[in-house]
C-alpha cells in the first residue's frame, strides 16, 4: 500500500493535486485546505490512503498522519464512502470531530454537505471508543446557545471550523444570551 508521498506539485484540480513522484504523475484527492495552499512547483509531503475498487485505485492524501487515520476510521462507518469522508475532513478538523464524538453531538457532522442526520448518528456511534477517552474538551458548544450560534454562523456561510474558532474566541465572561454571543462571534470575523 502507498502510505506516504513526496513530490513536486505539477497540477491542481478542483479536489485533487497531481504530484510528480519519481517521473510519474500521481493524482491525489485532498481536503480543500490542502488544495487551497498548494502552489505549482512546490514540493509537498502527504500521508496517503489507497482505496482499491474493482474498477479503480484512488489515492487520498493528508498533511498529518492523524488525518489519514481519521479518514480510515470514517470509511468504517456504514454509509460513509471515500468522497464523504474527504468532505468531512475538508469541513471539520480532527480535533472538532473528536470533540463532537466525545460530546455526542451528531449535529456537527450533519452540517457537512452530504451527511444526513442518520449518517451523523452512525458516525458518532462508530467512533465512540476509537477517538480517545476523557472529559469533553474545551471549545465545543457548552450549551444550546452556543450550538445556536454555530448554526447561525454556518447559515451565514461560515464553515463549521470558522464558527468554532469564532465561538472559542469569545471572552469567558461574555453574556450567555444568543444575541450577544452571536454579535461577539461576528465581530471576530470583522477584525
Amino acid at each position: 500500500m502507498i502510505a506516504y508521498l513526496e513530490g513536486e506539485i505539477i497540477g491542481i484540480g478542483e479536489d485533487n493535486l497531481v504530484l510528480r513522484v519519481g517521473g510519474l504523475g500521481v493524482k491525489v484527492y485532498v481536503p480543500i485546505a490542502i488544495r487551497a495552499q498548494a502552489r505549482l512547483g512546490e514540493t509537498m509531503q502527504l500521508f496517503t490512503h489507497l482505496v482499491v475498487r474493482e474498477d479503480s485505485l484512488t489515492l487520498f492524501g493528508f498533511e498529518k498522519q492523524e488525518d489519514s487515520t481519521f479518514f480510515n476510521l470514517l470509511l468504517g462507518v456504514n454509509g460513509v464512502g471515500p468522497r464523504t469522508a474527504l468532505a468531512i475532513l475538508s469541513s471539520l478538523t480532527v480535533e472538532t470531530m473528536r470533540r463532537a464524538v466525545l460530546s455526542e453531538m451528531p449535529d456537527i457532522f450533519a452540517r457537512v454537505s452530504g451527511v444526513g442526520k442518520k449518517t451523523a448518528q452512525k458516525i458518532i456511534l462508530y467512533l465512540q471508543g476509537k477517538v480517545g477517552t476523557g472529559v469533553v474538551l474545551e471549545g465545543m458548544p457548552a450549551s444550546d446557545v452556543d450550538a445556536q450560534v454555530i448554526d447561525a454562523l454556518t447559515a451565514l456561510g461560515y464553515s463549521i471550523v470558522e464558527a468554532q474558532t469564532a465561538l472559542q474566541s469569545l471572552p469567558r465572561d461574555a453574556p450567555q444570551d444568543l444575541e450577544s454571543r452571536l454579535r461577539l462571534a461576528l465581530q471576530y470575523f470583522s477584525t
